[in-house]
């Protein structure tokens, strides 16, 4: 066994571009009528894309964000402020 940490890191870029379609699927949800923080957090605990609404092609853009590193971003920016 190894008792190595596995590092993760994301560029600037992909923070970014995360950060656009999060925005993207977040105000669709909110045309919608739904509660955006509820509806993107049950994605991401559950990955169940029924969460995310088909408006503006928000359930396609959310797939596009791999989970984890979501997570990442959330934690680090959550923990800086």
């Amino acid at each position: 066994m190894s008792d190595k940490t596995i590092t993760f890191s994301l560029s600037e870029e992909r923070e970014q571009e995360m950060q656009v379609i999060l925005r993207k699927v977040y105000d669709a949800l909110t045309e919608k009528g739904y509660n955006p923080i509820n509806q993107i957090v049950g994605y991401i605990l559950s990955e169940d894309p029924t969460y995310i609404t088909v408006h503006n092609n928000a359930r396609s853009l959310i797939r596009k964000i791999d989970r984890d590193e979501l997570m990442q971003v959330l934690v680090r920016n959550y923990l800086s402020e």
